[in-house]
Order: C-alpha cells, then structure tokens, then sequence
C-alpha cells in the first residue's frame, strides 16, 4: 500500500494532498514547484529563461544553476509561504520559452519516481505583479502521472479540494509504521528492544538498557533532552502528519471537512454535475444551484458500494495473480529439479556412449592384435620352411661339388644318375612363389571412424518424449446419418513431434475398440455405421518415441432413422434420377437397377416409394441387394436381391429368380410402397399403401444391404426415406449396450 501513499513528483508519502481534476494526488508543496505560468507577452521572463547574453549581471547572479537541488526550490517554496507570497507561488511558477503553457525542463529537479519537477523562480523584488505592458497571464498544472493539464482560477492552488480522507490513510499509516519500527538502535539484542526515550540532541533512539550504558544523565549528555519515541518516524515528540495549514490535525478527532469556498459551512450535499460534495450556500448562491444534487451520506453508501464491488473483481484477480505466482514458483522448482536430473541424464548417456567405444577399441584391439599374430605366424612358418629346404639344398650342392672332385669316372658313373635326379627334384621344390612372402607387411584394416565423428558433432538434445494427450474438439464432433466424424487438436504449448494419429471406434455395442484411421489428419469422418446406435471413440497420437496415451472418450449416437437418396454413381447407365435424387425413372424398355445411399447391418429400417407414373403394366421391382447385384435384369433374379415385383394385380416374392408367395394386390400411379428390413429378426416384409403383403418376404436375411429398385421407362417412383417404423408393426426398441 505503501506506493499508493507517495506522491508521484517528491516520492515522500503526501503532505497536505490536493486532488487534482484527473482524480490524481500531488503534494499541495509539490504542486507549487509543477505551477506553470504563461503570460501573454514575455517582458518579464524568469532568469532561467533569459539568454545569458541577455541576462543582467544581477539577475544572472541570482539565477540558481543547472546543480540546483530540491532543497532550493522548497527553500524557495517556504519562504514564498512565511512572506505573505502564497497566492504568487500558488499560481506563479516558469514562463513558457515557446509560449505553449508548458514550463521549461532545462536546468530541472528529478523525483525519485522520474517526473521531471521545475525549480520555483520568484518574482522580481517589488512587483507584486506582472510589469506594466505585460498582458494578462493563465497559470495551469500538469499531473505528473497522465500529463494532463488543469488551469488555475483566481485561487490558485487553494482551488483544488485538499484529499482529507488520503492524509488520514497517510497518518495512520505513520502511527502504524512507527509502532512497528520505534526500536532501540544501540540494542545487540535480536530483535532489538522496544525504544524507551529520544535524544533530540543525539536524535537516537534507546532502549532502557542502552540509554543508562550509553547516555547517562551527566557530564555532557546532562543537558540533553529526552522524550518519548514519536509517534511516527522523523516527528520528534509524536507530531507530524499533515496539518492543513489551519492548524486543524487530519487524525482523530478532526474536525469535520469545511467548504472550499464557505469556510464556516460543513458539506451537507454531493452535486452529481460536478461530482463533488458541496455545502448549503454552494445551492444557494453558487454556480451549483441548478446542477442534480443528492444527499451526501446517501452517495457515500453508494460510491461504498460501487467501491467493494470493483474490489471484489480486483480481488479475484489478485486471489488468481497470487495462485498464478505460486505456480510459476512451483515452475521455477520444476525447472531446476529437471535441469539437474537431465543433466544427470546428459552425464550418463555420454558416460554410456564412452564405455561402448571403451569396449568397442578393445574389440578393434582385439582383431589389430589376431591379425599380427597371424602375420607373425605365417612368417615364422615360411621361415622355418625355408631355411630347412635351404639347408637340404645347401647340403646336397656341397655333396655334389665334392663328388665332382673325385677322378673315378666308373665310380662317378654309379651314382651320378640318382645325383642328378635328387637335384633335379630339389630345383623343383623351389616353384615360382616359393620365395615370395606369404602375407605382406601392411595390415588390411582401415577403421571408418568418419561417419562417428560426424555423428558425434551432430549429437544434439531432440524430443524423445512420447506426444501429450490429444484433445477432442467437442464443438466440432458430429453425427449425420450412419456417419460420425470427429476432431481433435494437441494442447497448446505442447512441443514434442507428432507424426500421426490413430482413431479408435467400438462396435457400437460396447466391444473392443478398433483402429479405424491412422494419419496426420486431425478430422476424420467414419462412413457405413450402424443406424441407432451408440459409439465410443478415442484418439492417440504417436512418433518415433512411440505412442502417447489416449484422449478422453466421446460418446456419439447415429441417427434413429435413415435418410439417403438414390445413388448414381452405383446405378445403371439407363437410369435417370431427378428431384435431388429422390426421383428415378429409366430411358430402358428393359428393367434396370438402381440402389440407395446407405447400407444396413443392423437395427430396424423403413422406408416408402411413391409411384408418380404408371403406364402400359410394367412390373417394378421393390426390395433390397448387395453392393455388387446385377443392374441389367429385374431385381432378384440373381443371388445377391430379395425383393417383390408387382403389377397392377398381383404382386411375388423374388430372389435367385424363384417366384413365391404370390399375393393379390398390385400397384397404379399414386400407390405407395413400403419395405421394411428388420435386421434384428433378419426378416424382410414389404407393404402396398399400408397392407401388408403376405408373411414375411424373406426370412434369414443377414449382411450388409442397401435398398434397391429395379423398373423401366414406364415407371416412375419418388423416395422417401427418414420414416419412423409403422406403428402395427414397429418392433420393440433393444437395450442398448
């Protein structure tokens, strides 16, 4: 609360507020130093304002310089005040340089809060006003916190109404303060002791304790005065608080709030006009006397009133500011426990990415050592061969010399040949590669270690996370027909990657979901339901992390009855439809087929086929058929049709083109034709305007149908379709799972 009582330009709590006409509070001192005064012409100019060509020796000695403090312009302020020159400093402060109304900032003061603040300049010595030729001149006021500008009366500053209600809040906000803060400040205790007395020489506060150690009644602190704390801080003797220059306290037991205007008048009544409470004599003979008044007690309940009630949303905001704070801090909490554990799982992972190549350089050391031993082998071998053949060889030529040496040529004779063989077998053994090594010096291992570098410089932080919960977007989920579709959207602030989404739909009889949609769509339209029945659905989404949980499940009911047209993009090329497709009629002689929008698996279904045109006795065909029945030949005559052909008589039952139940009745333009499929019962009954024709067409019935029509260019029929079951025949309504 402590900001709401400072005043915005000295940034000390108020003294003597004033409430200006922008409903903003300012120091009626302050206000003083923020008047400014614009003349019509600029004869008497301000000292500050005078080039300093211009300025005469006096007056430029005089001129307070850029250094000035706030010290010097409440100086100026006081003595404006004691010397009789209070309505001059209430309306008189710098001339305009630009004639504009607005008050010089250069040299200026700066509050504690940043508002610029004009240093007073007093009048010249002896002129109680402006000089003789200067025109007349307006003073105004800027509100230092919305600028905007107020323009003084004959009053000056005394024109504004003084804030009573502001100076008392301020007051007892001091008494308050000082209650809490009137502590000894000698004390080495902690908390310190309450304070007992107040040098006003030392302007030190003591304790009991401290003032018999500290400051003992003799010697030099004999004549030192001492007296109770204050009542409030920098008030020595419990004064303070702002006066309103009456001699009047605003603390308790103040006397009531006199007129601005009627000093001897207490306010009695609020003008609505001006929005300001107003005495007896304001209504009078004032300028409020035509203005809307009301009681003032009555007005203060209701701006009361007014006021608990603006704080009460204020309060909410704040109670949601307060939880809000509470939740960034949990926030800041959150963050530093996940910065330490990720960077216990950085450490880790690197440390796991150092052991696996720790184990895979001593399995590349175990292979460089394998291959060397190997080498060395080879060599060694290949040697030890050599050296053995070289020594045999050696040998064998040493012997060979020597027998060439001897003279005896029968005795020569008898062992040359088996001589000449042995050297020759020894040549031999010495085939081409015998000296050649075996295995070369260089080791045939190169060691890619590029791609890991690379993978190393790219090692980076992704989003390993599994996606959040995707949300169902309930608005925009629907259900027309035997379809639904649905839709869902990820939470926002949600930054792990989604590649798809997988929709999942129970039978409709509360079975086992399936999967019905995988994709990176997030609307999906689901066809070819069951009619009257209730879904459950549900939506995960996935990455290469894996698959995050399920959304919540939406409950979907499809449509009691059934509402489709003929289909032509399914139809016989001869058949023309018309009427929205809801009108069917053919170019053909020969009967053609025709089916309808939906297809039935389950439930009850009805639905009529008015005859428009009839003509030359043809035999329509009414019924049902399979997605692939043949729609070249009347409907039943194959396996993949159940339906009743009728003429204008008789009508039969039909289906892999065996004729039964023949029944009297046939059908003429304006006939109406009914056909009821019951899946529950797997039955097929059909109607002619009403009747029922026979028992049950067909009996067994299963799978998945769509209605069908088979006629020629001398038949035309009209649909209609979204009909609830007959009452005589509408079967009972199954729980539903």
């Amino acid at each position: 609360m402590e900001e709401e009582l400072k005043c915005p330009v000295c940034g000390s709590l108020f003294r003597e507020p004033i409430i200006l006409p922008c409903s903003h509070n300012v120091c009626l001192p302050c206000a003083r130093t923020i008047a400014v005064q614009t003349p019509e012409s600029e004869q008497h100019l301000p000292p500050l304002l005078h080039p300093r060509s211009s300025m005469p020796p006096a007056t430029a000695a005089a001129a307070p310089g850029p250094g000035a403090s706030a010290g010097s312009a409440a100086c100026l302020d006081s003595e404006c005040a004691a010397g009789g020159g209070g309505d001059h400093a209430d309306k008189l402060s710098l001339y305009s340089e630009t004639d504009s109304g607005y008050g010089s900032y250069a040299p200026s003061l700066k509050s504690p809060n940043g508002v610029r603040v004009l240093p007073l300049v007093p009048a010249p010595p002896g002129s109680a006003a402006a000089p003789r030729g200067a025109g007349p001149a307006s003073s105004s006021l800027t509100c230092p916190q919305c600028h905007r500008s107020a323009s003084l009366d004959q009053r000056g500053l005394r024109g504004f109404q003084r804030n009573r209600l502001l100076e008392a809040i301020v007051q007892r906000y001091q008494q308050g303060r000082a209650a809490a803060t009137a502590k000894c400040q000698l004390c080495d205790r902690s908390p310190p002791e309450p304070a007992a007395v107040l040098c006003e020489q030392c302007e030190v506060l003591y304790c009991a304790a401290c003032q018999l150690r500290c400051h003992p009644a003799r010697g030099p602190f004999a004549k030192h005065r001492l007296v109770p704390p204050p009542a409030h801080p920098g008030a020595p003797g419990g004064g303070g608080g702002g006066g309103d220059g009456d001699g009047k306290g605003a603390g308790g037991g103040r006397k009531l709030p006199t007129c601005a205007e009627h000093d001897l008048e207490n306010y009695s009544m609020y003008c609505v006009s001006c929005r300001s409470p107003v005495c007896y004599q304001c209504l009078e003979e004032g300028k409020h006397g035509k203005h809307e008044v009301k009681a003032l007690g009555a007005m203060w309940k209701q701006h009361k009133a007014q006021l608990s009630q603006a704080l009460n949303g204020v309060s909410d905001k704040a109670k949601e500011a307060k939880e809000f704070l509470v939740q960034l801090k949990n926030l800041l909490q959150q963050i530093q426990e996940n910065g330490l554990d990720y960077e216990a799982c950085l450490v880790a992972q690197c440390d796991a990415l150092v052991d696996a190549l720790t184990r895979q350089k001593a399995k590349l050391l175990t292979k460089v050592t394998k291959e060397r031993e190997h080498k060395l082998k080879v060599v060694w071998d290949q040697i030890n061969h050599c050296t053995l053949k070289l020594r045999q060889s050696t040998g064998l030529m040493e012997y060979c010399l020597e027998v060439i040496k001897e003279n005896d040529p029968s005795g020569f004779l008898q062992i040359s040949d088996a001589l000449i063989k042995r050297v020759q077998v020894s040549q031999e053994q010495w085939v081409k590669g015998a000296l050649e090594p075996k295995v070369s010096a260089e080791f045939d291992l190169t060691l890619d270690s590029e791609p890991l570098l690379q993978s190393i410089h790219q090692l980076d932080f992704i989003q390993m996370k599994l996606p959040p919960v995707p949300l169902l977007q309930l608005e925009k989920c629907c259900t027309r027909n035997n379809s639904v579709t649905l839709a869902w959207r990820m939470p926002p602030l949600s930054h792990n990657p989604v590649e798809g989404y997988i929709l999942e739909l129970d039978d409709g009889d509360g079975g086992q979901f399936r999967e019905v949609y995988v994709g990176k769509e997030t609307l999906c339209t689901i066809d070819g339901l069951h009619f009257n029945s209730t879904y459950n659905a549900r939506v995960k989404a996935f990455n290469s992390s894996g698959v995050g949980p399920y959304s919540k499940t939406v409950i979907l009911q499809t449509s009691d009855v059934a509402w489709f047209t003929f289909d032509p993009s399914s139809a016989h090329r001869d058949i023309v439809l018309s009427n929205d497709n809801q009108t069917a009629t053919c170019n053909s002689y020969d009967d053609r087929v025709v089916l309808g929008t939906a297809a039935f698996s389950k439930g009850v279904h009805y639905w009529e086929l008015h005859v428009d045109r009839y003509d030359n006795h043809p035999d329509p065909a009414f019924g049902i058929a399979r997605i692939n029945v043949v729609k070249d030949m009347m409907l039943g005559k194959d396996d993949k049709a159940w339906a009743m052909y009728v003429d204008n008589n008789r009508s039969w039952f039909m289906h892999c083109n065996s004729h039964t139940n023949r029944t009297e009745g046939g059908v003429s333009k304006g006939a109406t034709v009914g056909v009821l499929l019951d899946l529950n019962k797997h039955s097929l009954t059909f109607y002619i305007n009403g009747q029922q024709q026979g028992p049950p067409a067909f009996e067994n019935v299963e799978g998945v149908f769509m209605p069908a029509l088979s006629l020629n260019r001398n038949v035309q029929v009209t649909l209609h379709t979204g009909l609830a079951v007959p009452q005589c025949v509408k079967q009972p309504k199954l729980p539903s799972n």
